[in-house]
């Protein structure tokens, strides 16, 4: 059955057809089914429905919000449900923010500098400072400016070569892996 499933997938390849489709409609309707299960079972019954069993009255609050997302789907009563998605939006903002600032710009800055003592640190301040010189457009790019901001370029074209490069490997690892899978766990030839 994987093995079908995986030509009815790469059947993609000889254009859109109905084998595709149901391929990926399949994947779909079975990716929400054990998500909505899986919701269920650790979210929904041990965080609100066994509390409220057991007299735990504040859990309604949450469950109360929750339910008014739903709201949405009714033109007469949408308003409502924007309550609670400004309180969860508003608190994601609230907690993330922060972190994400301190987990990918202080310490990445911090890593920057401290690394410049050696040959691969200076590489690296000598390419920050260069990319970041090249997204000045208020200064003309001339001279020693525009050699820096060249630099920097080149600088970005090698880390979009290398992003571009991963892609294409792990792609073709995936489909390396299929294809090992097809040739011998199901047609034994390898």
């Amino acid at each position: 059955m994987t093995a079908l499933l995986t030509l009815a997938i790469y059947s993609f390849l000889a254009g859109d057809n109905p084998v595709y489709k149901f391929a990926e409609h399949l994947l779909v309707g079975l990716s929400l089914g054990y998500s909505l299960v899986i919701t269920v079972k650790s979210v929904l019954v041990p965080q609100a429905v066994s509390p409220l069993a057991q007299g735990d009255w504040p859990v309604l609050i949450p469950v109360i919000l929750g339910g008014a997302m739903f709201l949405r789907f009714s033109p007469r009563l949408r308003g409502w449900s924007q309550i609670p998605l400004a309180l969860v939006i508003g608190a994601g903002a609230g907690a993330s923010i922060p972190a994400m600032l301190q987990a990918r710009v202080l310490r990445q800055m911090g890593a920057t500098i401290s690394g410049s003592a050696t040959l691969d640190g200076a590489v690296i301040l000598v390419g920050v400072a260069t990319t970041l010189s090249y997204f000045v457009f208020s200064r003309e790019q001339t001279r020693l400016w525009g050699r820096g901001t060249l630099i920097g370029r080149y600088f970005m074209m090698v880390f979009f070569g290398a992003t571009f490069a991963y892609t294409i490997m792990s792609r073709m690892a995936l489909l390396i892996g299929r294809v090992e899978f097809l040739l011998g766990a199901w047609l034994g030839w390898l």
